[in-house]
């Protein structure tokens, strides 16, 4: 596993972070929590130290197994979660912060994100209740999730900004022109999510004969005239990925960490082998010819959708 600081707050995240979603249900077929508390305990034993939850996952049932999970250990994890657009006027920060520690069974936060932001709420005020629970040692580092660059902006103006967590992947490219260069200028580090685009870039919906049977249904890009469309990419992952002898899952998640500014990719499933298969994209690179090819290729892409 490779490693890097998180802006400037002096923490080290893993390059692949553990994400924690499914672990709290919701539209996915949860496993029991002793399977998951195993599975995160494999991620930290194969160098993963970084893990990313939220209050609104599983209504707070996702933090609870993370604080199972890391009891007596919280000096070797950095503890990633999130505060609700809901939750963001002073004194519901303040309250939820409390509830995400004693779910996490700890007395601080290592990295406290907003979910989304909420334009009905003064970020002003926000930022004062995580100026206060930074000063009383209760969170370590401030994010933001889902921010674009005016909305992080606002946010710098009041407090030292250390993450940024969006929605990233070859198909979904919006951060690269603002959001990517604002991250840089500022040290704001970019932990992205959805690397696979929700199972798309596996290639199981384009090579594996699987069918979208849940909530995926009403997504835009499992839609058939969208899987059409997606083709050439996914044709040109497989070759690659055959290249190195890989799965097209860990050749989509390395595109995403050798990008210029993405400092750690959040990866997340309840299958043990899926996950231990996309770690290894950490320690995959690819050539400059291949990164070329899928840049310009899910440009066209996404160009046709």
């Amino acid at each position: 596993m490779k490693y890097t600081n998180l802006g400037s707050s002096g923490i080290v995240i893993s390059r692949i972070t553990h994400g924690c979603m499914e672990l709290g249900g919701g539209p996915w077929e949860t496993r029991n929590d002793e399977h998951n508390i195993k599975l995160l305990h494999t991620a930290f034993d194969h160098g993963v130290t970084t893990f990313d939850t939220a209050e609104s996952y599983g209504g707070g049932h996702s933090e609870e197994v993370v604080g199972r999970a890391f009891h007596g250990m919280r000096d070797k994890v950095v503890l990633c979660t999130k505060v609700s657009r809901e939750h963001l006027h002073k004194a519901d920060v303040i309250a939820a912060c409390e509830g995400s520690l004693k779910r996490l069974g700890t007395d601080y936060i290592d990295l406290y994100y907003i979910h989304w932001p909420n334009a009905e709420i003064a970020i002003e005020e926000t930022m004062e209740a995580f100026t206060l629970l930074k000063q009383q040692g209760k969170i370590r580092a401030i994010g933001v999730s889902n921010f674009n660059k005016a909305q992080m902006e606002a946010v710098c103006r009041c407090a030292q900004l250390d993450g940024l967590q969006p929605e990233y992947n070859l198909l979904t490219r919006g951060i690269e022109a603002e959001d990517l260069p604002f991250c840089a200028e500022h040290n704001v580090s970019v932990l992205t999510y959805n690397s696979i685009a929700k199972g798309i870039l596996s290639g199981a919906f384009h090579f594996g004969g699987k069918t979208v049977t849940d909530f995926r249904t009403a997504k835009p890009l499992f839609q058939p005239e969208a899987l059409q469309k997606e083709l050439p990419l996914l044709e040109l992952l497989r070759d690659i990925a055959t290249t190195h002898g890989v799965t097209l899952s860990q050749v989509a998640i390395a595109a995403s960490l050798a990008r210029k500014g993405v400092s750690s990719t959040i990866v997340g499933t309840q299958n043990e082998k899926h996950f231990l298969d996309n770690l290894a994209a950490a320690e995959l690179t690819l050539t400059a010819e291949e990164l070329t090819a899928l840049d310009e290729t899910s440009a066209r892409v996404i160009a046709s959708l």
